[in-house]
């Protein structure tokens, strides 16, 4: 299978071909250092702090995967719904795949938890609970973010009341080891998977923190490792035709003319979830320092009769990546109708081909019109691209932080409003 492509929109026009190639120039160290990073960790296989996502042989080896299957295939067979207790980067890229690709063959349902403090919304989770048999899976790396730590609390209950002991073997945690949450694990007998200490959470779409939620719906997680490996095999060169690393030195030169930004845009509802997976993973490795690219999504063709109007006319400083899915794999006919419905333009058009010319006229549209615009371009949407689009986004944001001068992998503004909070709740620390 070819691999995702990257195309610029009338690039030139944006940048110019001096600039462009002095950028690729100048920030080429940027790519080298990374490429030394990961042939460090190939070749010695060390944990480097933050960086482990950056190889995937060392955490998706056979051992890693037969792990989660294996667990997969018990809670598939004990259960038939599976709660995902975790925020952020511990649910978000499992959440898009599952909800995108929907639960195969042999899966079961999975609802979310730990994302939110709203009573209406674990009341309704509970609620739903209670004529099903039951998993769950608390996902945090040190245990201490107050969502997942609270609905933890509830649905554990939950499951002991309904099921007495036989409860713990119906938890499964995911955190790093040494942590409290291995500590729980040992005392209670709940069965324990790895959160990689030298990957941050919203890194892990690929590691036991995403896998597994994902294996638990029947997804083909082998596919989407397979699918990543390919990708990181062409990223691995420091060449400056990396696409990787052109996508992050072309959002840097956009932010110094202004374009402060970025829509992530499709027009497959499917990828909402990515969307949000995507926009936690850009502005919690670039926004610091008063500096970074601010990332929004755009739910195309819906948002067009909203902020569409906006994109089109207004203030010039936002820019889009459009993915482009090329074979959507389902399609629908629309046929003559019997009315007079003023909609027979559209007998025996294919529904896709019509999805397609709306998002060709709006790439026109928008690319006329001083928007820069470039595009991600999938074969198809499935589980190795999805691997694919993982790993390059994780690459880009990487290099994309380092020409921006942050450290792409920490969060500190994230704690402020922590520590105002848990002084309310009168917790001691």
């Amino acid at each position: 299978m070819e691999n995702l492509k990257l195309n610029f929109m009338d690039l030139d026009n944006v940048i110019s071909n001096d600039v462009w190639k002095e950028s690729l120039n100048e920030n080429q160290k940027y790519l080298e250092h990374i490429i030394e990073n990961l042939h460090e960790l190939k070749n010695k296989n060390e944990a480097k702090e933050d960086i482990g996502w950056l190889n995937i042989d060392e955490w998706s080896n056979n051992q890693i995967l037969n792990k989660i299957t294996d667990r997969a295939n018990y809670v598939q067979q004990t259960s038939d719904l599976f709660v995902l207790i975790g925020v952020g980067g511990s649910n978000q890229a499992a959440r898009s795949v599952i909800d995108s690709l929907g639960v195969r063959k042999n899966g079961i349902e999975v609802v979310y938890a730990g994302n939110n403090l709203s009573s209406h919304y674990i009341q309704k989770i509970l609620q739903y609970c209670e004529n099903r048999s039951v998993h769950i899976n608390v996902i945090a790396k040190n245990f201490e973010t107050l969502e997942p730590g609270l609905s933890f609390r509830v649905f554990r209950e939950f499951l002991y009341k309904k099921y007495g002991e036989e409860a713990k073997n119906r938890i499964t945690v995911t955190g790093t080891k040494g942590s409290l949450l291995e500590e729980l694990a040992i005392e209670y007998g709940y069965y324990f998977l790895d959160f990689p200490d030298n990957i941050g959470g919203r890194f892990t779409a690929l590691s036991e923190v995403g896998l597994f939620p994902m294996a638990v719906a029947g997804l083909d997680i082998q596919s989407m490792i397979t699918g990543a490996k390919q990708l990181q095999k062409e990223l691995e060169s420091s060449n400056i035709e990396n696409i990787a690393f052109q996508y992050a030195v072309y959002r840097n030169e956009l932010l110094k003319k202004g374009f402060a930004i970025e829509g992530l845009a499709f027009f497959e509802p499917q990828l909402y979830y990515f969307s949000k997976w995507w926009v936690q993973l850009f502005a919690e490795s670039e926004g610091k320092e008063g500096k970074g690219i601010f990332p929004v999504s755009l739910n195309y063709t819906e948002d067009l009769h909203s902020v569409g109007q906006y994109v089109q006319e207004g203030q010039r400083f936002l820019f889009e990546t459009f993915i482009h899915i090329q074979d959507k794999q389902q399609d629908l006919t629309i046929k003559k109708d019997m009315l007079n419905d003023r909609f027979d333009y559209l007998d025996n058009k294919s529904l896709n081909a019509v999805n397609d010319i709306a998002f060709q006229a709006t790439l026109a549209a928008h690319s006329n019109d001083g928007i820069p615009c470039n595009r991600i371009i999938l074969p198809e949407l499935n589980e190795f691209y999805y691997g694919q689009l993982f790993y390059f986004f994780e690459f880009s944001v990487y290099v994309s932080g380092l020409i921006l001068g942050v450290n792409p992998f920490n969060q500190p503004g994230v704690e402020n409003y922590k520590q105002i909070m848990f002084k309310g709740l009168e917790r001691s620390f």
